[in-house]
């Protein structure tokens, strides 16, 4: 008996983590939490305290959070939030292995300015324990082959586009370990990091389906970066 095929997703996917106390972080970022401030049966209404690093959960990283010289958060189009998506699958990938010009090269010639690249590593699978630090990251050189396409907006299923230092590992800031960042910023781009879900993307683009992607942040003035709500709108 052939197994039954599960239906290729339309509508409306949502591909953010959810935001709880304790929640993985990059290391040295803020730690999460989440408390309750107000009750609604003491004190008429329910509130939340939250406590968190910008570059929580589900984000994007504007120019800012690399260069004190660059574009930050609030000073960014709103198009650059959203647009068309292309989708490029990497989940064969190695753990720790670098993305190249080859590996992307079955999508680069879809790219145009104003289409959000996805970058499906399937790391998503590893969140929450150790081994999502060790997620495949984009070469410096698969990032320029990106820029040159005319897009700025990249988003991937994984803790960052750069290496993420495991433990005893130098922090980026000590050697060039966010070199794609710099790329990617420094061509006015916002990366989106720990994204969830793309494997369903990845069959709705299988599929010939329209695949549109939104990442809209908070509006923190003058940030380097903040949590969003990433969905997929598909067909």
């Amino acid at each position: 008996m052939t197994p039954q095929q599960e239906p290729v997703p339309t509508g409306w996917l949502d591909l953010s983590v959810p935001l709880v106390t304790g929640m993985p972080v990059y290391p040295g970022d803020p730690e999460v939490e989440i408390t309750t401030a107000l009750r609604a049966a003491e004190d008429g209404v329910n509130v939340l305290r939250v406590h968190l690093g910008s570059q929580s959960g589900t984000h994007v990283d504007a120019p800012y959070h690399v260069d004190d010289q660059w574009p930050a958060l609030d000073e960014l189009p709103l198009e650059r939030f959203t647009g068309p998506a292309v989708a490029a699958d990497l989940r064969a990938l190695a753990p720790r292995t670098g993305v190249t010009v080859t590996d992307l090269a079955p999508v680069l010639p879809r790219l145009r300015p104003g289409t959000v690249l996805l970058l499906v590593t399937g790391w998503s699978a590893h969140w929450g324990t150790d081994h999502y630090l060790g997620h495949p990251w984009l070469t410096p050189e698969a990032a320029e082959a990106v820029v040159a396409t005319g897009v700025r907006t990249v988003a991937v299923d994984a803790l960052s586009v750069d290496p993420t230092p495991g433990p005893g590992d130098p922090h980026p800031q000590d050697g060039d370990g966010l070199a794609a960042h710099r790329v990617l910023c420094g061509a006015g781009g916002v990366i989106a990091e720990n994204l969830t879900g793309l494997d369903r993307v990845v069959e709705a683009q299988r599929a010939g389906q329209r695949i549109e992607v939104s990442l809209f942040p908070l509006r923190l003035a003058g940030a380097d970066g903040a949590p969003v709500r990433a969905v997929a709108r598909i067909g």
